[in-house]
């Protein structure tokens, strides 16, 4: 025989769970300061600049310009 469970303290369990994983990664992303968040932006963009200039155009490519 399995063990008793009441699903109302088990969905209260999982929903909270779920709220504390939220939150951690909403601390994550918005308790930055100001400094880390320029950094990534600055590091994303160089990343994309560095991708955009090293694709290959195959031609008649319609994206190219």
């Amino acid at each position: 025989m399995g063990e008793v469970v009441n699903l109302r303290q088990a969905r209260k369990h999982n929903a909270r769970i779920e709220k504390e994983r939220l939150a951690s990664e909403n601390r994550a992303l918005h308790g930055r300061s100001k400094a880390e968040r320029e950094r990534d932006r600055l590091t994303s963009d160089r990343t994309e600049k560095f991708m955009d200039g090293h694709r290959r155009e195959e031609p008649g490519d319609p994206d190219r310009r």
